[in-house]
């Protein structure tokens, strides 16, 4: 796959088709985060019932968010790996609990697990959120091509054991264009065909990795896709700064205007009322 030499501008319009509902990114959309962990690193257990998860949804929306994304496992350092019988099980009626209550809104699905992306598709989910690129499971973007929603295809080493090391780059971005030149060539021969890069922040990458994509995010992808950004309560922002995750809001709203500016569409957020683009 060769990206086009388009000019790498924030102004580059995209769309996505998410089951017939053609959405238009001209304008940024906010993801709201809902955790359904016991154990995620700023939030786990708070929102893993119904009733919470329904609470949270409602209010993720009246701040501002277009997207909800679910999860039901926890990706930090040393987070327990849960099976995909185990996510399903947390995610329960939720997916369908929220189209009912909310009949608009998008779900984006966070998972690596064909079987937990079947059953989320069944649910009503818009949008596949992998983590993986595909490679922690075998049948996960079989499954993603079957449902023929968009797919966020993220950065991140190639085995859930090491996905938090940290190889050495000496430029991130030329890695990033690698990875994600690959990664389009299998899923385009798949069928898969409306697809968001992540970048990855906060996974197998050193502190000057993340700043150079900061600095530098235009030239991901060369302009050609859609990017979304995660940075919502990352360690690359608060450990430098000695504060916790709840701390760096005035940090994560400065940086997510500087990646605004060079061109990002998706903001994967905590909480969307902070952003004020």
């Amino acid at each position: 796959m060769k990206f086009s030499n388009s000019a790498f501008s924030a102004d580059k319009q995209f769309s996505i088709n998410c089951n017939g509902r053609l959405i238009d990114l001209s304008q940024p959309k906010i993801m709201g985060i809902l955790n359904l962990t016991p154990d995620s690193f700023s939030d786990g257990g708070k929102f893993n019932s119904e009733k919470n998860a329904l609470l949270h949804t409602e209010q993720l929306l009246k701040d501002g968010a277009h997207i909800i994304d679910i999860g039901a496992q926890s990706t930090r350092p040393n987070a327990e790996h849960i099976s995909a019988q185990e996510e399903i099980k947390r995610i329960g009626n939720i997916i369908s609990l929220i189209k009912k209550e909310f009949p608009e809104v998008l779900i984006s699905l966070d998972t690596f697990y064909g079987e937990v992306l079947k059953f989320g598709y069944n649910e009503g989910i818009d949008i596949v959120n992998d983590i993986s690129a595909g490679q922690f499971d075998d049948q996960m973007l079989t499954e993603v091509a079957k449902t023929g929603l968009p797919y966020v295809l993220m950065h991140i080493n190639s085995s859930y054991d090491n996905m938090h090391n940290k190889p050495h780059s000496d430029d991130i971005i030329l890695e990033l264009n690698k990875f994600f030149s690959k990664k389009i060539d299998e899923i385009n021969q798949l069928g898969i065909k409306d697809i968001i890069l992540d970048p990855g922040f906060g996974f197998s990458k050193t502190q000057d990795n993340q700043l150079q994509i900061i600095n530098e995010l235009e030239y991901i992808g060369f302009g050609d896709f859609p990017i979304l950004i995660g940075i919502s309560r990352k360690s690359f922002i608060y450990k430098p700064l000695g504060k916790s995750p709840l701390e760096i809001q005035h940090e994560v709203e400065k940086i997510h205007q500087q990646l605004f500016e060079k061109g990002a569409k998706i903001f994967r957020v905590h909480e969307p009322a902070l952003l004020k683009f």
